[in-house]
């Protein structure tokens, strides 16, 4: 039997069962023909459609009654609306979103993304509108409480680049590799920087590091930060193939980190109709999926880091600042005028100004400087994770490939799983050419001669097939196969401690289960504790001492970061003073650290660093040593954009640091980054797969699925991921009928 054939059979079938369940219409002007939600027990509606129009019009419409607060203020921050609600301290931020947006030929935006991609889009769009205007007014709670009613929305807000700025942060390290080199000179920076493949640091002819400051970036930084109402990233994902598994079938695994916030970055979403059956996560504010799978195939993702950023430092002219100068003449910059509405003063004009490098984002008159973005988002089909609506529906191997073509921005690392057996890897991001030089610092613009030289072809971009270890893994790390001469990049790579940890647990030649995956996503050995244990080995105390009791404690720590472990509590604030204590620069690499210690042992410092650990941790969480606890100190806790406390979450004690697999980064040994949505895969036997979401798949406070999913993401349990029509029927708590 055809695909086509058993899609027109499900839906003949969804369409019949709805009626003669009698579940209650809603009807809503703009739809084709009837809908059927199907909210299972975890909250992720299931939405089957006979149409494609009515399909995408229905994910947008439930979207909003799960999350309208949440890709209201999304939006907003995309398409700089944000003063409308927040006033004057939002037009910096608003009018540089509204520069690094799209600025081009809307034409070639569109089709670069597919042909029905814009028909997708303004179906998903006029989903939400629909659903705001059947509010007639009564605003949600959140609404009430800030005072302002959700905005309609176009098809082009979808469309922002601004989430792109976020994933794509060369930007700032170059500033901070600028700063690196006026402060350490350039053989100094060259050492502190990480540099794989490693190249020699040069500073750009005609560079002034003196015209390098932190302040390019302060707005910038803003607009990628979080927002709200009041006065590291990194991933895993690994496919195994049926050589390695219990079942004789792949198994995919993705845990995807970004902010873990209150609603949750990702939202779950199974979308049946013609030539459409895919379920997995996505942001809220887009159409589609970002990773899951379809009736075929499987996909998961983790940032790679392509260096897609440059800032150019451009020469404005002293005697007419509306020119700067460009290959030996002055040159006007490019203007465009927008009315900005300001909570509290009206309408207010503003003015982009672009260079033929890209946006300005930031002016110094006293310098005579103007600072321009050049990003691969100014070119059409860079809206971020566009691409899954090409990926959701690839059913082989070169259809998935076919489809990474319009995989542009961010740079990630996509692997793959088919039910014929297969497992694959594609790299998949738009990759600037430069001729001559690295990326590394900003550049002088003036001249000309720092210019990208185009793109790369998608097929140049690394990726694996069947490979004969039956294994892909990867985890930000560098991935660029042996003897691969293509720059991608140099500084964006993560340290490769969670991928070879995987690969360890990876390595022993048992058949994994789903039982397998799910330890191993929730893992927290950390092999840099285990080092630090061996260092630890040849570090002897004075007998009887404090030192020579915690010492003896240490050694006969597994390295495991456990929420409950008090020995993995000093370890962890014992690493934040170490640095200082052998006299390193603040911030210092701890693995440098470590293979400072390895070769030349340094007892004093381990003393006078111990000691000051154990003070800290004394003045956070009493005397009582018998009650210190990492998880204790190292906690997670939801805030809401409004900051309210009755729509808080946690705090929940969280396992785990930046470098293990089960990676819960974050600033005051606070976790605010990590895996908020995980999938485990059972390729064939969908039905067999796994997810966790956290807090909850709602973002309304009222609901039951706004923090559901919290207690178990927190204890490291998962959720049924029901993908054939039987099986979401038994998981099914809720029935929603959409009528025209």
């Amino acid at each position: 039997m055809t695909h086509d054939t058993n899609m027109k059979r499900a839906l003949a079938v969804a369409l019949a069962l709805c009626g003669a369940l009698g579940a209650e219409p809603v009807h809503v002007a703009g739809l084709q023909k009837q809908v059927e939600i199907l909210r299972d027990h975890w909250g992720v509606p299931h939405i089957y459609a006979a149409t494609v129009h009515d399909l995408f019009f229905a994910q947008g419409y439930i979207t909003a009654e799960d999350r309208l607060f949440q890709i209201d203020l999304w939006r907003r921050v995309g398409t700089g609306k944000l003063a409308e609600v927040l006033g004057p301290s939002a037009v910096a931020r608003d009018t540089l979103a509204r520069g690094v947006n799209f600025h081009g030929d809307w034409n070639a935006e569109w089709a670069a993304y597919g042909s029905d991609v814009k028909a997708i889009v303004t179906a998903f769009t006029d989903g939400i509108n629909a659903y705001i205007r059947g509010l007639k007014g009564r605003l949600p709670a959140e609404f009430q409480m800030a005072g302002y009613a959700p905005g309609l929305w176009q098809p082009e807000d979808c469309l922002s680049r601004v989430a792109g700025l976020l994933m794509t942060g060369n930007l700032t390290r170059e500033i901070a590799h600028a700063a690196d080199v006026a402060r350490l000179g350039v053989e100094g920076a060259a050492k502190a920087l990480r540099l794989e493949p490693a190249i020699p640091l040069e500073i750009p002819k005609g560079l002034d590091l003196t015209d390098i400051s932190g302040d390019i970036t302060r707005t910038y930084n803003e607009l990628v930060g979080p927002v709200r109402l009041t006065t590291e990233q990194g991933s895993n994902n690994w496919v195994v193939d049926g050589t390695m598994t219990a079942t004789g079938r792949p198994m995919l695994c993705n845990d995807p980190h970004r902010p873990v916030q209150l609603p949750s970055l990702r939202k779950t979403v199974h979308l049946v109709g013609p030539g459409w059956d895919a379920i997995g996560a996505g942001e809220p504010a887009l159409p589609g999926i970002a990773l899951g799978h379809n009736e075929d195939v499987a996909f998961g993702f983790t940032i790679v880091g392509i260096d897609q950023q440059d800032l150019y430092v451009e020469t404005v002219n002293p005697a007419n600042p509306a020119e700067y100068r460009y290959r030996g003449a002055w040159k006007p910059f490019e203007t465009v005028h927008e009315k900005l509405t300001v909570k509290g003063r009206g309408e207010n004009d503003v003015m982009l100004r672009y260079t033929v490098h890209g946006p300005v984002i930031y002016e110094s008159s006293p310098r005579h400087k103007a600072y321009a973005l050049r990003w691969v988002g100014s070119e059409p089909g860079t809206a971020g994770y566009m691409a899954g609506l090409a990926l959701a529906r690839a059913h082989d191997w070169k259809e998935f490939r076919a489809a990474m073509a319009r995989y542009k921005v961010p740079s990630e690392n996509l692997v793959y799983a088919d039910t014929k057996g297969n497992i694959g890897w594609q790299v998949g991001g738009l990759t600037p050419i430069r001729d001559g030089w690295a990326g590394l610092l900003p550049v002088p613009g003036d001249e000309g001669r720092y210019e990208w030289k185009g793109y790369r072809n998608s097929d140049e971009l690394p990726f694996e097939f069947n490979p004969p270890r039956h294994y892909i893994a990867t985890a930000n790390n560098n991935i660029l196969p042996p003897g691969y001469a293509i720059p991608l990049g140099y500084d964006g790579w993560a340290q490769p401690f969670r991928v070879n940890r995987i690969r360890e647990m990876l390595a022993p030649g048992k058949r994994f289960d789903i039982d397998d995956f799910e330890r191993m996503q929730q893992d927290v050995t950390s092999s840099l504790a285990r080092r630090f244990v061996r260092i630890l080995e040849n570090w002897r105390p004075q007998p009887g001492t404090r030192a020579a009791q915690i010492a003896d404690e240490m050694r006969r720590w597994d390295g495991v970061i456990a929420a409950d472990s008090r020995a993995a509590l000093i370890y962890e604030v014992w690493m934040t003073r170490l640095p200082a204590a052998m006299g390193s620069q603040s911030g210092a690499d701890i693995e440098s650290v470590l293979h400072t210690l390895e070769t030349e042992p340094n007892p004093e410092a381990l003393e006078k660093s111990l000691d000051a650990a154990l003070e800290q941790i004394a003045q956070r969480l009493g005397r009582d040593e018998t009650a210190w606890q990492w998880g204790k100190l190292h906690q997670l806790a939801l805030a809401h954009p409004l900051g309210k406390a009755e729509y808080q979450l946690g705090p929940v004690p969280r396992p785990g640091d930046s470098n293990t697999v089960n990676a819960t980064s974050g600033t005051n040994f606070r976790q605010t980054n990590g895996a908020s949505w995980r999938e485990i895969l059972d390729v064939g036997d969908w039905d067999r797969s796994v997810m966790t979401n956290v807090p909850g798949e709602s973002g309304d406070p009222a609901s039951k699925h706004y923090s559901d999913l919290l207690a178990d993401w927190a204890a490291g349990k998962y959720h049924p991921m029901p993908f054939s029509r039987k099986a979401v029927e038994a998981a099914t708590e809720e029935r929603i009928v959409l009528a025209p």
